[in-house]
Formats: structure tokens, sequence, C-alpha cells
């Protein structure tokens, strides 16, 4: 497991660029956190570092965005509304399986439709500052240990 403390937004965005720049077709990524802890935050970045420069938007309210134009594609989901079920309805499989990455914000939701390997990553609130966050990598896979070993440090470019 690695963590890492970002300092704002910015910092959390060119985090998830550096994961970006380092995913892989098929890649799995669990985001779980609090809500405001900055998951759609993390998906901006990882959108950048996949060649996507489409604004990213939480999808909490159509479960899945789609964004075609980078690299990989990128399947952005948000399973929150998924808490007392339906997920086994939308096929996210083929998603799971196919040549995109996937970024799945609260994952906890559907813990029985998850891959045998991903990446999960804990973001939190350090309590240091509002904009401070505690992000933790865990990797549950070898092919994902990659994820953990991101080489990142606290930069401001974009």
């Amino acid at each position: 497991m690695r963590e890492i403390i970002t300092n704002g937004a910015q910092e959390t965005i060119q985090l998830g660029k550096s994961l970006g720049e380092i995913a892989g077709p098929g890649d799995v990524i669990l985001l779980d956190g609090d809500l405001g802890a900055g998951k759609t935050t993390l998906t901006k970045g990882i959108a950048r570092g996949l060649g996507i420069s489409r604004p990213v938007k939480s999808p909490t309210f159509t479960l899945i965005r789609e964004y075609q134009e980078g690299r990989l594609p990128l399947y952005h989901m948000d399973v929150y509304r998924l808490e007392n079920g339906g997920a086994e309805d939308l096929g996210l499989d083929e998603y799971f399986d196919g040549d995109g990455v996937s970024v799945v914000e609260w994952s906890a939701f559907i813990t029985d439709l998850l891959p045998l390997d991903y990446v999960r990553i804990q973001i939190e609130r350090t309590g240091q500052s509002d904009d401070a966050r505690r992000i933790q990598i865990s990797a549950q896979g070898n092919e994902y240990e990659r994820y953990e070993d991101v080489a990142w440090h606290s930069r401001k470019d974009n």
C-alpha cells in the first residue's frame, strides 16, 4: 500500500494524471471515500493522463459516463445510487473486461460484481486543512502493483 498526501485539488488532479499515464486496457480503479472527498477530482486527473481533454463530470445521476477520445477509453462510474441493488443489470463486466479504464466511485456497493484484480484508492480529508487529502493506493493482484509505485511528487503543473 502507498499513502500520498495532496494539498489541494490541483495536486489531486496531478496525482490522477500520473495514474492515468500508467493505466492500461482493462484496468479497474476503485475510488472510495466520503462525499466531497475528491473522487471525481482524482478522476479528472486520470482522464488527463489518458489524453482526454473533455471536461469530466460526476456520473452520479447518469451512473456511467464514457470518454472515448483519449489514449484509452475512460468509463467513469458512480454506483452510489445503487446501494440497494440494481447494478447487476448494468453489464459492468463488459466494461471491466473491455479495452478501456474503468473508474468506479463507491465500489463498496458492488463488491460482488467486482473483478478479482483491481486497484483500490481510498481518499479522505486529513484534518490538516480543508484541501488536504490522504490518498491510499492498494493493489489487488500483481498486475496492479505499478499503481502503488506511481512516480509522483507534489507539482503544480498540469
